[in-house]
């Protein structure tokens, strides 16, 4: 089967299409012919060298967590799916015997981990992990669903944000951003988000976003934010941070999932526990989370938002649209 390899950790000229033999299903697993998988930042990141999880010694390296097509073989012991049934995968792994694994939720398994290997023809997965798909989800709008969507709404949930709430979004046109505005849009949960493109907030106004703010300067957005808001869903980090703190409403909440603008962070800590707000870190979602995602999109809840789609031969070039900032929403890969 066809590959897209990453065989040098330099960014979107890293990855090359890879011949490697087709996958078998062991116990417990299924091997699922894959027709979309959807690419995030943690992909790039790897791509990029800027991941502790991976090096030199691990190429050529298949990235790919967000997975979508037809179970082709199963494993020993697998009873949730057969061949010819159409899933997503959940790309959570854990170990399954820590508190959190036993008590929930899921995602702050004390081994948590994501899947790789769905940038390929085809994917070898644990089947108790694969979701259904109704007739009415296609398999690119599903792989579009795991990462950002269950990010997104499981950030919602930690700020516990409610119909009548206002949520700002930095960087409203990325993926997990999308799906914020998306989510919120459904929840009746006005949105402010920014961008530095006003072509790119008009696209995303027409998935939901009730506000947008034209620039990347951190104080010129301060300024803009014209009052309190009750969360803040920061896939940012960096700068983006303290802004966000200085925008929340007293007792507010800001989620933080990523470091796209920078590692650190700096605080007011006095406003910090004068004002009572709070900063929460949080990753992924749960598998209940994707199915509960993919029930709203075939009830016509929502529509993910898919920027365009690439063969697996042209990955490189989804990377490096990604590496661009140029595309609103998600960026997929249809082998």
């Amino acid at each position: 089967m066809r590959t897209a390899a990453f065989t040098d950790l330099i960014g979107p000229e890293g990855v090359s299409v890879v011949d490697r033999p087709d996958p078998e299903p062991r116990r417990g697993e299924a091997v699922v012919d894959v027709a979309a998988c959807s690419i995030n930042r943690h992909d790039l990141w790897i791509l990029e060298g800027d991941s502790a999880m991976v090096d030199a010694d691990d190429l050529p390296f298949v990235s790919g967590l967000d997975v979508a097509g037809r179970v082709r073989e199963v494993g020993p012991d697998v009873s949730a799916v057969e061949p010819g049934d159409r899933v997503v995968l959940c790309p959570n792994e854990t170990c399954g015997a820590c508190r959190f694994c036993r008590e929930g939720p899921e995602n702050l398994c004390e081994n948590f981990s994501l899947y790789h290997g769905g940038l390929a023809e085809r994917a070898r997965v644990t089947a108790d992990r694969l979701v259904a798909l109704p007739d009415g989800v296609d398999a690119t709008t599903a792989a579009a669903l795991p990462t950002a969507y269950m990010t997104a709404s499981r950030m919602l949930e930690r700020a516990d944000v409610a119909a009548g709430d206002r949520v700002f979004v930095p960087g409203a046109t990325g993926g997990v951003g999308v799906a914020t505005v998306q989510l919120c849009d459904a929840l009746g949960v006005e949105t402010v988000g920014t961008s530095r493109s006003a072509a790119k907030l008009d696209r995303v106004r027409e998935s939901g976003l009730d506000r947008g703010i034209e620039s990347a300067d951190v104080s010129e957005i301060e300024a803009a934010v014209d009052e309190p808001v009750d969360a803040v869903v920061n896939h940012l980090g960096g700068e983006y941070s303290k802004l966000g703190q200085s925008v929340l409403r007293r007792g507010g909440t800001m989620v933080v999932c990523g470091r796209t603008a920078g590692g650190t962070s700096e605080f007011d800590v006095a406003d910090l526990f004068l004002a009572h707000k709070r900063i929460v870190g949080s990753t992924m979602g749960t598998q209940p989370d994707l199915e509960r995602l993919v029930e709203l999109v075939a009830n016509g809840a929502f529509l993910p938002v898919i920027d365009e789609t690439y063969p697996l031969a042209e990955t490189g070039a989804a990377f490096a649209a990604m590496q661009d900032r140029e595309s609103v929403g998600k960026l997929v890969v249809t082998p």
